[in-house]
């Protein structure tokens, strides 16, 4: 089940083919998920985003946002530094960042060979710790390979699958959400295409289309996860992932990372103290990025790398386009979840379907 078919739209631009981040021509998810009731109970796993399939040798131009830096995503400083995407992107737990990063890197040697280059791959975490024996270390290489493995193009799995198979979200159980919005220009169409993971957000905070959900829907109705003392409300993070084929420069893709925090704000998420809320925009608009800029006989420098922008007065309509698939990403997380218990007993129950269409009753709102 996804937001539209239980009849929540949001915003007013029409989605691609498969309302996914994969409706970004070339952009491939996969997931390798990992579930054992225990004890341990092992909730947790790895997603992976493919930009395209030369991404080793051919970067793309990216940019990236923190909203709150209670997390991590390697990578970062490079983009930072370049503007370029290098690698493949992984989510997963916080404590197996390390694991999937060398794991990346591994992918790389093995498809290119030895060779006189590096690899600096981006992967991002939230954390699983109260579902999922984080300190288990569970999610190891091979389960990386099997998510590379898995990466596909059309429709992707959502929920409790890959690295939000252990997540909650405003106060239900949380995962994996994607979404897209596409716009036609004169220059013909661009897509904005989201995936989040999504572990954040305090429940009376979670509203949709401007809706109380999470206070309609309140504990004494849908119980909360029983949180340890320690555990501030709202910890936990969220990744978004955004992915474009409008060409876009460096600063441009760190506008639309900036802008996929308002819809994260919309929903209800206010960067809470503990949460890592980290935001990372490619775009694939740009082919042919050489890595090294040499000509054809390898022996003399370009000087030159012919580009393409998107013109400054269009980026009001991509921001737009991000801020409704971001949201809708994290509705389709919640809709598509279904509930977890994990560690010391501890639920995470779903969000029901019929309670969220009752919250959505815009009749409550005169009464």
């Amino acid at each position: 089940m996804r937001a539209r078919d239980l009849g929540i739209v949001i915003g007013e631009h029409p989605p691609g083919p498969d309302n996914a981040i994969t409706d970004v021509a070339g952009v491939r998810v996969g997931h390798c998920t990992l579930q054992d009731d225990g004890p341990p109970a092992v909730h947790t796993g790895v997603t992976v985003v493919v930009p395209h399939d030369d991404i080793w040798t051919e970067p793309v131009f990216a940019g990236s946002h923190r909203l709150n830096g209670s997390g991590e995503m390697t990578g970062l400083e490079w983009i930072r530094e370049s503007g370029e995407l290098t690698s493949a992107i992984g989510i997963t737990n916080t404590h197996s960042v390390g694991v999937v990063r060398d794991a990346l890197v591994a992918a790389q040697v093995a498809g290119r060979g030895d060779g006189v280059y590096w690899s600096l791959p981006v992967v991002g975490e939230t954390y699983d710790g109260l579902l999922n024996d984080i300190n288990g270390h569970h999610v190891k290489a091979e389960h990386v390979a099997a998510a590379l493995a898995d990466a596909h193009s059309g429709p992707v799995a959502e929920g409790t699958v890959g690295g939000g198979t252990g997540m909650i979200c405003h106060g239900f159980k949380g995962g994996i959400g994607t979404s897209s919005r596409v716009t036609e220009t004169a220059a013909g169409s661009y897509t904005v295409g989201v995936l989040v993971q999504a572990n954040h957000g305090r429940r009376e905070r979670l509203r949709i289309n401007g809706m109380p959900v999470g206070e309609r829907i309140g504990a004494d109705v849908v119980p909360q996860p029983d949180m340890p003392r320690q555990y501030e409300p709202g910890s936990g993070s969220i990744i978004v992932i955004v992915a474009t084929d409008a060409p876009l420069l460096p600063h441009q893709c760190t506008r639309l990372a900036q802008r996929a925090a308002l819809a994260v704000s919309r929903i209800g998420g206010n960067g809470e103290q503990y949460s890592g809320d980290l935001m990372l925009a490619f775009a694939t608009g740009n082919r042919g990025i050489p890595p090294y800029a040499w000509d054809e006989d390898a022996s003399t420098p370009r000087p030159e790398v012919a580009l393409r922008m998107v013109a400054p007065q269009l980026m009001t309509r991509l921001f737009d386009l991000t801020i409704e698939a971001t949201e809708e990403a994290i509705v389709n997380a919640l809709v598509a979840a279904t509930t977890v218990t994990g560690r010391n007993g501890l639920t995470a129950h779903a969000l029901d379907h019929h309670l969220l269409q009752q919250a959505l009753n815009t009749d409550q709102e005169s009464r």
